[in-house]
């Protein structure tokens, strides 16, 4: 019970700290999107997905190991994660998001690999964010070409 919590506040904290502010973040809404890009609605409901499969990962993954290591992998994987939308609002350039959605994806595939051994439902959580991440970055290039 004590690791759902701390793994939980992990979660939120990392989640209130890695934040755009309105202002920020208005400024990435205002940004052309790729035509195709017709259910962006739907997103935020995706992430909040991804993030419930992250957290249930984490917390199998430490039930399985009670590994340090994988625990902080879990975090850079979330850092990673999360930085995206604060670092193209904070430098205004999105590039940088999409080098990081690159680097998640290949790190949340470090993680799942890692993790594999000790849980099969573990790993096969993290899958939604595999799948979808290259979706992410896809966008996040294309968007580069449309807001010169």
């Amino acid at each position: 019970m004590l690791a759902a919590l701390i793994i939980l506040m992990v979660m939120v904290g990392v989640g209130f700290v890695l934040n755009p502010s309105r202002r920020q973040f208005a400024w990435f809404l205002r940004l052309k999107r790729p035509a195709w890009l017709s259910f962006e609605r739907l997103i935020p409901l995706i992430w909040i997905g991804i993030y419930a499969c992250f957290y249930a990962s984490a917390l199998l993954g430490w039930t399985a190991t009670r590994s340090w290591s994988l625990m902080l992998a879990y975090l850079v994987l979330l850092l990673l994660v999360q930085s995206y939308t604060w670092l193209i609002c904070l430098t205004r350039q999105l590039r940088y998001g999409t080098a990081v959605g690159f680097a998640g994806w290949l790190w949340g595939l470090g993680l799942a690999t890692a993790v594999a051994p000790h849980s099969a439902p573990a790993w096969q959580l993290l899958i939604p964010y595999l799948l979808w991440s290259p979706v992410g970055t896809l966008v996040t290039w294309q968007m580069q070409r449309l807001n010169r």
